[in-house]
């Protein structure tokens, strides 16, 4: 298989996971729009591999693995597909690669929202730093932006049944970001219009519905955050 079919079977599997995307992107810039689905594709296999699943051992050897390789972009080498897009940026990859065991402590059950919060923060600082490279963004978004889009996608996969939580009363904890949701502000335009993504399913799980958003509400959603 050849580096662009591997690159666009990762690209397509995320794209099927993250459907309005395909609505969302119209509000990004026509030449990022590639690398967009890169990097959130990156993130997502990120997050898949810290949260996913009852044994943690597989997602651990993941991690372990991208480390490796995040480090290896820092040093112009490459191995998996999405390097192709992403890679030859130069961004402080060598920095997410550090922050990835703040990622997997975030598996653990937290004690309550500040701490999950608290947790997730330094990974997020590193997704922000990355990002504004990636997009050429004047200024990284808010970590705290950043952290709740993370922990709200951490309870977004525990409500598909992708990563176990237990008895926590995820219903409440999706109330309790919305109510602490920050607005949008700097940051790149693709990370902006997906975290209202992210937000929008958010909220549709906490009143009890289907978390994917129709397609009028992903343009509307998008929109909004492209003019932040």
């Amino acid at each position: 298989m050849s580096d662009h079919d591997a690159l666009q079977g990762f690209l397509d599997k995320w794209r099927a996971r993250w459907p309005e995307w395909r609505v969302a992107e119209a509000f990004v810039p026509t030449p990022e729009r590639e690398r967009a689905a890169a990097w959130l594709s990156l993130r997502d296999e990120l997050g898949q591999a810290a949260w996913g699943g009852e044994d943690p051992r597989p997602g651990d050897a993941k991690l372990a693995w991208w480390t490796e390789e995040l480090d290896g972009w820092a040093r112009g080498r490459r191995r998996h597909p999405l390097g192709v897009l992403l890679q030859k940026v130069a961004a402080p990859w060598d920095t997410l690669a550090a922050c990835l065991p703040a990622l997997r402590a975030s598996r653990e059950r937290p004690a309550g929202l500040d701490a999950a919060l608290f947790m997730l923060e330094p990974y997020a600082e590193a997704l922000a730093g990355v990002s504004q490279h990636l997009f050429e963004s004047q200024a990284p978004a808010p970590a705290r932006n950043v952290v709740v889009s993370l922990l709200a996608e951490r309870l977004l996969l525990n409500a598909s049944g992708v990563t176990p939580l237990g008895d926590l009363d995820v219903r409440g904890w999706a109330r309790g970001l919305l109510d602490q949701w920050p607005p949008p502000g700097d940051g790149t335009r693709p990370g902006r219009v997906h975290a209202a993504i992210v937000r929008g399913r958010l909220s549709r799980f906490a009143d009890g519905k289907s978390p994917p958003m129709p397609a009028i509400s992903v343009a509307l959603a998008a929109w909004r955050a492209a003019r932040a």
